[in-house]
């Protein structure tokens, strides 16, 4: 490992710790996004029910964390990263924990149906939104290397190759979204109008999950090209 970045024993409480942990919950918010849709897509509605429960649950931590770590992080000209770029994460990873959030409600409070040549590529979309979601806590959980670092060297170069991969995996969730979204037109004639609607709306928040990810992931890609 390189040589301590000075800046670091100056820092006092570092907020790293939390950050990574708001990281932690907001992605296990996404992981029961794939949850409740296996449960959705198996018809299993009172498990949607206690993963939404489970969802909310995590999303109040994260909120939790999340107060926390504005509160008592430090206003030192010190700190090795500049203080808006670190509530700017937070910001982004906490849209994590919304929308998984916001996806559990509408689950709930609408009995939503998939048809069945949807399924399947419907937790596909979830499964690499997840992914997604995962790479990114991976990135977070680095900060305290790229800290020591001085965001400089191989360690910083390993990150930047993490942050690729994430973009990629965004893409992949792209590209996934548009072909559900073609097969959720397919069946247009077939469903109600208000049913297309929230199905098409559930897409994009699925998605979402994923570019949020990657924001997290190209934030940090800023912090180690400065």
């Amino acid at each position: 490992m390189a040589g301590s970045n000075p800046f670091a024993s100056l820092f006092g409480r570092s907020p790293f710790k939390p950050l990574q942990e708001h990281m932690r919950v907001s992605s296990s918010c996404a992981t029961q996004v794939e949850k409740i849709f296996k449960a959705l897509c198996a018809g299993d509605y009172e498990k949607v029910k206690t993963i939404k429960d489970k969802i909310f649950q995590l999303e109040n931590e994260a909120d939790e964390i999340k107060n926390q770590l504005r509160a008592h992080l430090p206003k030192s000209l010190f700190m090795p990263v500049d203080r808006r770029d670190l509530l700017e994460v937070l910001d982004l990873q906490d849209n994590i924990a919304d929308t998984a959030q916001d996806i559990a409600g509408l689950l709930v409070e609408r009995k939503m149906e998939v048809a069945e040549d949807m399924k399947q590529p419907l937790l596909n979309l979830v499964r690499r939104c997840v992914d997604a979601c995962d790479q990114a806590t991976r990135i977070i959980g680095r900060l305290d290397e790229l800290v020591e670092t001085g965001f400089r060297g191989p360690e910083s170069e390993s990150v930047l190759e993490m942050v690729d991969q994430l973009n990629k995996i965004e893409s992949d969730t792209d590209r996934m979204g548009l072909e559900l979204a073609r097969s959720l037109f397919s069946h247009e004639d077939e469903m109600k109008p208000v049913s297309v609607v929230l199905w098409y709306d559930l897409i994009i928040m699925i998605g979402e999950l994923a570019d949020y990810a990657e924001k997290v992931g190209n934030r940090l890609r800023l912090l180690v090209a400065r």
